[in-house]
């Protein structure tokens, strides 16, 4: 019987327990059996980070950032060390499965690439007469981040390592659904040199300490991933408390489009593992294809054999691509669009059946969907609309470029898009008119670049991450101006 994890909360560089002695239990979502037993964080433990990254806050700003970086480097460093461990604990709390594994190579890169290049700098002007100007940026003090459940330490790493670069201290709550790997590395902060205070990790539910987070006074920034409605919950709490900063990564429902000039094989394979690859659960899958319908048939063919092919089962198993849903909420609501859209679209391609898998009887509780396509959906169905998080697809047909255009910004979200085609005057024009924050052109999501703005349109999101971008959130900007006799003019 595999062991039962105890986790801790880490306030101020120590393991603690929840100031209640507050527990949750969180079961795989392969087997149902108890993996671990996680703190529920209270308002009281909210108050005690806060108060630790506060203290911290003065030294910590005051370090070079060659110094602030010296740490980060070596939790970098860890984490690759730890690739397995971290693996696995993903893989048996929300089940991701091990072979698609990517996390900590870009955890590694974000603290290795804010170590050396947070040297944040304002700028000056000579442009008022008998004036030396300029503008500082500085940074907020303590920063809260809110990290989701489907890549945790992707999130982790990209929130934590510019706000703490930028002088910063956090307090960071992870998600109930995958509490684990941010409890992992918590254990190695205070080993890699960080002053207590500086990085503060809680778990728990978001009503309680995610909305202690939101509404605390002595926060002045808070950047959360997750979905839609918690965002418009931390917006209102943000504005009813002191109005902190807020960055967002919301939903999406990514639309593809393929013209009839595309590659078909390409598009068809890395459109369906857009929508499949971690089960479906990312806010920037291309969970919509529309596809000219003169290529439909073709495309859809060969989008079926790419699903068919998936194997499903055990996450801890190196050849699985398909792992279960993150819970048994998740599997539900899923269930429920999937039973909707076999009532709604004209066609339906199920391939449970069809599908590999190492599932046995055994393990009659995995969580566990095959890909569903849906064909030919009214454009109002809530499957067309709506965010599923599950390997579920809707591929429906277009005539016109400005029919294509017309059905992909039909939606509140607008976070990654797709487009396939030869025609390079079509894609940019396209592009342009698409209404999202990322467009990838002969490729899909999860396709991105490290050196540009990622974020959303409309209800997707506010502000944008990068190694370029993502500091700009963690930090204020104060103007100087300086009055110096003698000076005339620029």
């Amino acid at each position: 019987m595999a062991e039962v994890l105890t986790t801790d909360l880490f306030i101020n560089n120590k393991p603690a327990p929840a100031s209640d002695g507050g527990l949750f239990d969180l079961l795989s979502p392969y087997t149902g059996a108890l993996v671990a037993k996680v703190p529920e964080s209270t308002v009281e433990d909210v108050n005690a980070a806060v108060t630790a990254a506060q203290s911290a806050f003065t030294r910590w700003s005051s370090l070079s950032p060659a110094e602030r970086g010296k740490p980060m480097k070596k939790l970098a460093e860890i984490i690759l060390s730890q690739k397995e461990e971290l693996a696995r604990l993903d893989a048996i709390s929300v089940g991701r499965p091990i072979s698609q594994y990517i996390d900590c190579d870009y955890a590694a890169a974000q603290f290795n690439f804010f170590a050396e290049a947070s040297y944040p700098q304002g700028r000056s002007s000579l442009n008022t007469p008998g004036f030396v100007n300029m503008s500082l940026k500085q940074p907020f003090g303590v920063v809260a981040i809110i990290i989701p459940w489907n890549a945790p330490l992707v999130f982790f790493s990209k929130k934590v390592a510019p706000a703490i670069a930028a002088g910063n201290c956090v307090v960071v709550k992870s998600s109930e659904k995958a509490p684990l790997t941010s409890w992992k590395v918590s254990q190695w902060i205070e080993s890699c040199g960080f002053p207590p205070g500086v990085i503060n990790v809680l778990s728990g539910h978001g009503p309680l300490s995610g909305a202690a987070l939101a509404e605390h006074m002595q926060i002045r920034a808070l950047s959360f991933t997750g979905s839609t409605r918690t965002g418009r919950a931390i917006q209102i709490a943000s504005a009813k408390s002191n109005l902190k900063k807020i960055v967002f990564e919301l939903g999406g429902k990514g639309p593809a489009l393929i013209f009839e000039d595309a590659d078909i094989e390409r598009a068809a394979r890395e459109t369906e593992n857009s929508i499949d690859w971690n089960s479906g659960q990312t806010c920037m899958a291309n969970s919509r294809i529309y596809v000219q319908e003169v290529i439909k048939d073709r495309f859809l063919e060969a989008f079926r054999r790419c699903a068919q092919s998936r194997q499903s089962g055990n996450p801890l198993v190196d050849d699985t691509n398909l792992g279960p849903l993150a819970d048994k909420q998740q599997y539900e609501v899923v269930q429920r669009y999937v039973a909707q859209g076999r009532r709604e679209a004209s066609s339906t391609v199920d391939l449970g059946e069809a599908s590999k898998g190492h599932e046995s009887s055994s393990e009659s509780q995995a969580l566990l969907v095959r890909p569903v396509i849906f064909t030919s959906v009214p454009e109002t169905s809530a499957i067309v609309k709506d965010e599923i998080f599950g390997p579920v697809v809707v591929i429906n047909s277009f005539r016109t470029e400005e029919e294509a255009i017309q059905k992909a910004n039909d939606t509140e979200f607008g976070l990654y898009a797709a487009i396939y085609t030869k025609d390079v005057e079509r894609a940019l024009r396209v592009g342009a008119k698409l209404e999202s924050g990322c467009v990838g052109v002969n490729c899909a999501s999860p396709q991105t670049s490290w050196d540009l703005p990622f974020g959303g349109w409309k209800q997707s999101g506010t502000g944008r991450e990068s190694f370029m971008d993502s500091m700009e959130h963690f930090l204020e900007t104060k103007s100087l101006f300086i009055r110096v006799p003698g000076l005339t003019g620029s």
